[in-house]
């Protein structure tokens, strides 16, 4: 203590919060104070958001999702990778119904027909939630989405059951999309950066569970398998669901017989087609005592 009494504290600057509150409550209004060079560099969105700023940008669409989940008590993630257009049981003969030529028809057929895939990943969602493990303090397998429809949605369905939260990792689309409602409010992330996006889906993944998907699920698959592969991953246990929709878009033992996989290469996943066949192997794996 000094002689004063006040304790002495490393603390003796400002915080930014606190500078931008003086800036803002700032009356003076001249040429020099108007002119885009006279803003707070952090608090300049033209200024950060110049190409030369893009690895600052990458630096804090990393920190911020791992700061807020570590704030959460996040220590590990059961991820769902899947299709945005599988609709729910409930919903099926509606798209159906919506088509409006025999071949958009037969389109809407087949995906009316994964349908039973959207409660599989519900049911997975709930199970790994209801499963509650702690570690050190941390949630684990808190179940982690794209955080969009289908598929995404199930999954954050089937915590919400089960009253856990739920992550959703959504990206920035020319498009209009959001959130799906099953999202956790404070565990909902925004991405500009596919990159940084697919870092988050596996920094915390424990496990991954792949349903049958279109170009970005093949994407989160494919970049997971070479990350094991290639050991700059741990393996986890990788559960694919749908044996005959993706022997009809990868020939994995063809791969094999052609010799640019090794054939132990196709131990790294799981064919499952339950949500129980899919725990099964989580539980295991890690010796868990949930089933």
């Amino acid at each position: 203590m000094t002689e004063t009494g006040k304790r002495v504290t490393r603390h003796r600057f400002y915080k930014a919060e606190q500078e931008a509150g003086f800036v803002e409550a700032q009356k003076i209004e001249t040429a020099q104070t108007q002119a885009p060079s006279y803003k707070l560099a952090y608090r300049d969105t033209d200024f950060l958001l110049r190409d030369e700023l893009r690895p600052l940008r990458f630096q804090l669409e990393l920190m911020k999702t791992d700061m807020l989940l570590d704030e959460a008590g996040v220590g590990s993630t059961l991820v769902v990778y899947g299709s945005a257009r599988i609709p729910s049981p409930e919903t099926a003969e509606a798209l159906i119904a919506a088509a409006e030529t025999p071949e958009k028809r037969a389109v809407a057929e087949r995906l009316a027909a994964k349908a039973h895939y959207y409660d599989e990943a519900r049911k997975l969602g709930r199970m790994a939630s209801e499963c509650g493990v702690v570690e050190n303090g941390m949630r684990q397998f808190v179940v982690c989405s794209g955080g969009g429809p289908s598929i995404m949605e199930a999954a954050n369905r089937g915590a919400a059951d089960a009253g856990a939260d739920t992550i959703g990792l959504n990206i920035v689309l020319p498009h209009e999309q959001a959130p799906n409602t099953f999202v956790t409010p404070g565990l909902s992330f925004q991405f500009h950066y596919f990159a940084l996006r697919k870092m988050h889906f596996l920094l915390r993944a424990r496990a991954v569970a792949v349903f049958p998907g279109g170009f970005g699920t093949l994407d989160e698959f494919l970049e997971l398998l070479t990350l094991v592969q290639t050991g700059k991953m741990k393996p986890v246990p990788i559960l694919l669901f749908g044996r005959d929709f993706w022997n009809r878009i990868i020939d994995f033992e063809a791969m094999a017989d052609e010799g640019v996989i090794n054939r132990d290469d196709l131990k790294l996943f799981h064919w499952v087609e339950t949500a129980e066949e899919a725990w099964g192997h989580v539980v295991r794996f890690y010796e868990l005592d949930c089933g």
